[in-house]
């Protein structure tokens, strides 16, 4: 199962729904996630750019937009950033893979092959 990040900036009015009624959000995080057939992994605030942050795994990039999704349209989070992550085993498998390709590429003003196709296209 992929995994992903979700970074969250809370909006103000969030902030001040989670003062006057405290609870853990990762309870309720988790919840989305699991009905979603995922699982979560962490679940943190933080300072800076960003409130905080979940990681999770799900079956595929559109259950990761529907999960984003629904936390954002509930109108209290004005901010999302998601990322899949690469473990190191696949990392390393796409370094092998660059490896192999890199003779194939031709960089930005290599000697390339001119095709007369790109004559129309000014």
């Amino acid at each position: 199962m992929p995994t992903y990040v979700t970074f969250f900036r809370y909006t103000s009015e969030a902030w001040k729904r989670m003062v006057a009624t405290p609870e853990n959000r990762a309870v309720a995080t988790r919840s989305l996630i699991e009905r979603v057939g995922g699982r979560m992994e962490a679940f943190y605030w933080m300072f800076g750019e960003w409130d905080g942050f979940v990681v999770y795994h799900v079956d595929d990039t559109a259950t990761a937009a529907a999960f984003s999704g629904v936390a954002t349209s509930s109108g209290l989070i004005e901010r999302v950033k998601t990322n899949q992550l690469v473990a190191m085993d696949e990392a390393h498998t796409a370094l092998q893979q660059a490896k192999q390709l890199q003779t194939a590429y031709v960089p930005p003003g290599g000697q390339g092959e001119w095709l007369a196709e790109y004559d129309v296209l000014g």
